[in-house]
């Protein structure tokens, strides 16, 4: 009986070093991963990729806008900003101090200084390494930082842990854009990425989705006496429109739902871009399905992402998902950051939010949901466009894989529970 304190504390022992050792050695061998692929992207020149010019479509009382190609979204959303007569909400997650940024910042500024009723919204752990200078704003500026740590003395509450990876633009009630795409000079001709431009009834749900952030975490930046953004919004509502949101505070996270129901009940067609595709076991389960079922399931991902270990992660999933049916393609030499999907001809989503359990079950997203057939038109012209600069991932060629990538893949499977 003397020896049960002992014995129990070299099996605690062992515990430890297998907890260790499961996580350890993934965290050691991405880290290592991404420093060899830092080292080779250096003085590397982007290439060009095939873009669909923004076109325009007719959803219910309004009209939706698609841009393939950063430099045209920034030029509409600076013409919106520099004409704005009373409101302007902006939110982003990384804003960098470039041109481009610089560029947003004294547009926004010259709309607070001749009247307009400014708000931003940014994240300041995606804005680390960005200049402290950059980040002061002029006092007519209404600046919600979003902080690094959330938590307080609620370190055990997980619900404050989420960053805000939302990207929204509301200008006089009149006109939205929301989307994939970051504040930054790259992202105006670097990347692929897809955004939308909104008109009528939708945009009030854009607007809403903003206050209500705005509202929750306002009391850490704002006096509590100061009165809070938009108490009212109008009444009326567009069917064809209806805007998800993940909100980790209050546990809500629709928009996985969202994914998952319309893939369920796809009949014909499902094609989806996503940065990053790291879903659970029930999402792989349901797209398996579908394809096994005779739908057309389509994949288009980076062949290199600006996250290598994110793309050794996805591959994971590959196997069983090519031996499903499903079709896999490598967009090549530029990183395709959007996070839409078009299934059946009729429904479509452009957001934020992308397939893996950050942005599912952790972080602040947004997406918007359009049951439209011209909207869904428009978005499957923009992923055939996207098929001619990307490579298929065949059965025969991925079970042909050397060692190297399937013992990497091994390594690095625990990680998929985490990000």
């Amino acid at each position: 009986m003397r020896q049960t304190p002992l014995i129990s504390a070299r099996m605690l022992a062992h515990v430890r070093r297998g907890v260790l050792a499961f996580f350890g050695v993934p965290l050691l061998v991405a880290i290592a991963l991404t420093l060899v692929d830092s080292y080779r992207r250096r003085n590397k020149k982007p290439k060009p990729f095939p873009v669909t010019a923004p076109t325009t479509v007719e959803v219910g009382r309004g009209t939706v806008t698609t841009y393939t190609f950063g430099q045209d979204l920034y030029d509409d959303m600076l013409a919106a900003i520099r004409g704005a007569k009373k409101q302007i909400l902006f939110e982003t997650y990384i804003w960098k101090n470039d041109s481009v940024g610089e560029e947003f910042k004294l547009a926004l500024t010259e709309a607070a200084e001749r009247g307009v009723d400014v708000h931003i919204i940014y994240d300041a752990f995606a804005n680390l390494v960005v200049s402290p200078r950059f980040k002061r704003f002029s006092p007519r500026l209404k600046v919600l930082r979003f902080p690094v740590y959330n938590a307080g003395l609620r370190f055990y509450d997980l619900r404050r842990y989420g960053r805000d990876h939302r990207k929204i633009l509301v200008v006089d009630d009149s006109v939205a854009f929301v989307g994939g795409y970051n504040i930054g000079t790259p992202y105006a001709t670097e990347w692929r990425d897809t955004h939308c431009r909104i008109t009528g009834p939708g945009v009030w749900d854009l607007k809403r989705a903003f206050a209500d952030f705005w509202n929750l975490h306002r009391r850490k930046r704002f006096r509590a006496s100061e009165r809070p953004l938009l108490l009212e919004t109008a009444s009326q509502w567009e069917p064809a429109i209806r805007v998800h949101r993940n909100v980790p505070r209050l546990w809500m996270f629709p928009i996985r739902a969202m994914y998952i129901e319309a893939i369920t009940r796809a009949t014909d067609r499902i094609w989806m871009t996503h940065a990053y595709f790291i879903p659970d076991e029930d999402f792989v389960d349901a797209v398996n399905d579908a394809a096994r079922r005779g739908v057309d399931v389509r994949l288009l991902v980076p062949r290199k992402s600006n996250h290598i270990v994110a793309d050794w992660i996805s591959r994971g999933y590959y196997g069983q998902m090519l031996e499903a049916g499903v079709k896999i393609h490598w967009f090549s030499d530029a990183m395709v950051h959007a996070k839409t999907a078009t299934i059946d001809g009729n429904w479509s989503t452009v957001g934020t939010a992308n397939i893996d359990r950050l942005s599912m079950t952790g972080n602040y997203e947004i997406n918007v949901e359009v049951i439209d057939p011209a909207m869904a038109r428009k978005m499957e012209s923009i992923f055939e466009t996207d098929l001619t600069n990307s490579e298929p991932v065949t059965k025969s060629d991925w079970d042909r894989r050397n060692i190297y990538r399937r013992f990497t893949e091994l390594v690095l499977a625990p990680l998929r529970h985490v990000l």
